[in-house]
């Protein structure tokens, strides 16, 4: 069934294609970069197309090579993940998950505790790299949480994490500081996203408050942590989600104000390559996932 398939021209295509370079794969499988680019000669031929462009600083897939990297890169990590399992690696209570600054800082670390504590024997490495992460091509990361958005072709959903988003001061000064005339809000302001504005102007109108239109102090900052510690601290009303304002809330640093008023956000994905979701930790990682995305506070 298998006889006539090029194996080793297959795997020399994969690492080829997820490095964007044969002299990497080279490296990375032990042989000369002359060698991979007889095995992908080969593997055209064999097929009678071309798979990748090549330009002066590396290579590039065609149409074809995308497609087929997507199915190889898939068959080999689950014949990985299968052979992992009769031949336990070092490194195979690893697990790495990429996911925003502020989701980590003020969501997922605070609750790593209650994770540890039924698997301890599983490390969690959080990568907060600003740079979106491609997850088919760079195989030493197992899981990405994303915010918003549609979920890329090829890519496994698991399950999700709704946000609603809602006003919050320090305890005992919202009524104050809503009080002024205008209040001071603070934002976050995320590039060219205009989510914060968009979302200000949807709260103002649901609680019928004109602070917009007069003229408020804004104070913006780039990372949602730095306006929550901002709203603790007294200065201001923040606009914030309630996902990542639940452990300040918990933790008395701030309270909502009129918590009756709340605008829906998006939802956070949790991705992975298809069959990597099988791998013992981040099948077990997951299953917590699961748990935490229904419970509205951190670990204490």
């Amino acid at each position: 069934m298998f006889a006539e398939l090029p194996l080793t021209a297959l795997r020399s295509f994969e690492a080829a294609a997820r490095l964007s370079s044969f002299k990497a794969a080279a490296e990375e499988l032990h042989v000369t970069p002359t060698a991979i680019s007889h095995q992908i000669r080969q593997l055209e031929s064999w097929l009678g197309r071309p798979l990748f462009q090549r330009q002066p600083r590396g290579v590039a897939l065609t149409d074809d090579g995308r497609r087929l990297f997507r199915d190889v890169h898939g068959a080999l990590l689950e014949v990985a993940q299968s052979v992992a399992v009769l031949r336990p690696r070092p490194d195979a209570g690893c697990l790495t998950v990429t996911t925003s600054t502020s989701l980590a800082a003020l969501w997922l670390v605070p609750r790593l505790g209650r994770f540890y504590a039924r698997h301890p024997d599983i490390a969690v490495r959080i990568d907060t790299s600003a740079q979106v992460v491609d997850l088919e091509q760079n195989a030493g990361v197992d899981l990405a949480i994303r915010y918003g958005g549609a979920v890329p072709a090829g890519l496994h959903r698991h399950g999700g994490l709704r946000e609603f988003f809602g006003v919050y001061g320090a305890p005992g000064r919202t009524q104050a500081e809503a009080a002024k005339s205008p209040p001071t809000l603070i934002s976050v302001e995320w590039g060219d996203s205009q989510l914060y504005c968009r979302t200000w102007e949807a709260w103002c109108e649901r609680a019928g408050v004109d602070w917009l239109q007069r003229a408020p102090t804004v104070r913006a900052y780039d990372e949602e942590h730095y306006a929550m510690y901002a709203a603790g601290a007294g200065q201001g009303l923040v606009l914030a989600s309630s996902v990542v304002v639940a452990g300040n809330v918990a933790r008395g640093l701030l309270e909502a104000y009129r918590p009756e008023i709340v605008v829906p956000g998006e939802t956070y994905h949790v991705l992975c390559v298809p069959g990597r979701e099988r791998h013992p930790p981040v099948r077990a990682f997951l299953a917590w996932l699961d748990e935490e995305m229904g419970v509205s506070e951190p670990a204490s």
